[in-house]
């Protein structure tokens, strides 16, 4: 990857602002691509906020409580995502980045910690800590970047003034009455997802060229990789934990057996193609701004949130193999899978412009599954070997498809 070279700190206008020593990435590819371990160390933060989320929404099956799970989701998911997008700026190697990536692992992991009483107790702490990393990151950016590159250092004040707008929702939510705070956080969130997708337009600034931003690809597709496999292992550790609470039994084996089937399945196709397929289209785009804005900042929230919905059916088919269907259990275990699958459909439009058919039989066999479960009225773990079967068709449907095309990589990932 090529970065375009900034004007020295002279030429600017904020010549006389921000931190003096240039703390971006350098410009030689290996550097500029490369992911570090301080990178790693706060993606490890994630993995127990990403457990506290499925046991959130595993013990609050309602559509109100699907609804607030999916709201933590997308705030959790927005965190990481624009610190990716920090770092992939700035060089964490550099021990100020290093020094303020480890104290942001620390907000985080206030983040995780409270995440399960967010709509409880916890509530305020929830919000100050989520409002400290947003704006305590995007200040830092600022500093770092205003000596040194004046077209990242506007598009800073305007994401700065965006999550200034979005904090008073976050806090305001958490002290008013607990009736306020879902509405008023789902505005907060709609805030800075939109602003992202606007550009950050702020009046009298204008909008910053995120098409034209100048990314390092393969960073960028590297870390939401490894996001995705963080989400997986967290979905094998809550259907571990949920097996070892159980005696051992036919179904218990068996719904140990669908949930590790599902995961590999979802491994299989992100990984198989998907993934280098991302990564060689966000390098050589023209444009990788749009790419990562719409295909990895975007898309990969669905992703995930089908990963995370997916843990909760896991658990539900291990705790109540036998229970009666219910739509919320039926949307559970439906829904993970359809939210995965579809979100691949997205990343792989988006990323290679093709439609899979084999995602779209996926998506149509998941409904129709969906249907069959009160038709003829299945159990979870019945449910669930069928979604599971669902998965691994498809995965092994688009392999067999583009082995048969000689197009099969020889790189394995």
């Amino acid at each position: 990857m090529t970065r375009t070279s900034p004007p020295p700190p002279a030429a600017t206008p904020a010549g006389r602002f921000g931190i003096r020593r240039n703390l971006l990435r350098p410009d030689d590819s290996e550097a500029a691509d490369r992911v570090t371990y301080v990178e790693l160390f706060f993606d490890l933060i994630f993995v127990f906020a990403l457990t506290q989320l499925s046991r959130y929404l595993y013990e609050n099956q309602s559509w109100e409580g699907a609804l607030e799970s999916a709201m933590l989701v997308l705030a959790l998911w927005w965190l990481w995502v624009y610190t990716t997008w920090v770092t992939n700026w700035l060089d964490p190697a550099k021990l100020p980045v290093r020094g303020v990536v480890l104290g942001l692992s620390l907000v985080g992991f206030v983040v995780s910690v409270s995440i399960y009483e967010s709509f409880g107790d916890r509530g305020i702490v929830f919000a100050l800590a989520y409002t400290v990393l947003q704006l305590g990151r995007t200040a830092f950016m600022l500093f770092a970047v205003a000596r040194h590159d004046p077209e990242l250092r506007r598009t800073f004040v305007r994401i700065l003034a965006w999550l200034a707008l979005s904090s008073v929702f976050w806090i305001v939510g958490a002290l008013l009455p607990l009736q306020y705070r879902l509405p008023l956080w789902l505005i907060a969130l709609a805030i800075e997802y939109l602003s992202a997708g606007l550009g950050f337009r702020v009046p009298g600034l204008g909008a910053s060229g995120v098409d034209q931003w100048d990314l390092s690809g393969g960073h960028i597709a590297e870390r939401s990789a490894l996001f995705v496999i963080i989400a997986l292992g967290e979905s094998l550790l809550v259907t571990g934990f949920a097996f070892v609470d159980k005696e051992s039994s036919a179904e218990s084996i068996l719904g140990m057996l669908l949930a590790f089937g599902a995961s590999v399945a979802m491994w299989w196709l992100y990984f198989d193609h998907s993934e280098r397929a991302g990564a060689k289209a966000i390098a050589a785009a023209a444009e990788p701004g749009r790419i990562a804005r719409l295909a990895y900042t975007y898309v990969h929230a669905v992703i995930i949130a089908g990963i995370v919905l997916t843990s909760v059916a896991d658990k539900e088919v291990l705790s109540h193999p036998h229970a009666g269907m219910t739509l919320s259990t039926a949307v559970v275990l439906v829904g993970g899978p359809l939210l995965y699958v579809a979100g691949m459909l997205l990343f792989r439009l988006v990323v290679a412009r093709e439609l899979l058919v084999s995602y779209l039989v996926g998506i149509g066999a998941l409904l129709v599954a969906f249907a069959a479960a009160f038709v003829f009225a299945l159990n979870p773990l019945q449910l669930g070997a069928v979604t599971t079967a669902v998965l691994v068709i498809v995965a092994g449907w688009e392999t067999v498809v583009r082995v048969r095309a000689g197009t099969d990589d020889k790189k394995a990932g």
